[in-house]
């Protein structure tokens, strides 16, 4: 069995789509509006075959809270090195986005950076 799909809400959906695409790769599905609904969604495609859908609507609640909470927390991307994700995560920096843990070898082993979208979601950037 493998994972599908993940799904992500978001307030601005174009703002969210276009950080994936330029910071991660994505090549963005045509956008499915439901003009009844408010329904608007987009499904992006990584190198891998993985999919994130990023979904929005007209009534949105925000539930945010303390990272260290039940529920999805975040989204880990493998960027295919050391060197890549040092250099992706010095350049979200430089582009002012809050990197909450700069490149670092964690207690289980994993080589990784978590930096934060445009919307607050925490994104892991490992090897």
């Amino acid at each position: 069995m493998k994972i599908e799909h993940t799904a992500l809400y978001v307030k601005n959906l174009e703002r969210e789509r276009a950080f994936f695409e330029k910071y991660f790769s994505a090549e963005s599905g045509e956008k499915y509006l439901n003009d009844k609904t408010g329904f608007e969604s987009y499904f992006l495609y990584f190198d891998g075959g993985e999919r994130l859908e990023l979904m929005s609507g007209r009534s949105l609640e925000d539930c945010r809270g303390d990272i260290n909470r039940t529920g999805f927390i975040h989204i880990a991307f493998s960027a295919g090195g050391r060197k890549t994700v040092d250099a992706l995560s010095a350049r979200l920096l430089a582009d002012g986005y809050t990197v909450l843990s700069n490149p670092r070898v964690t207690g289980d082993g994993y080589y990784e950076s978590v930096v934060l979208d445009p919307e607050g979601n925490q994104i892991e950037i490992t090897e």
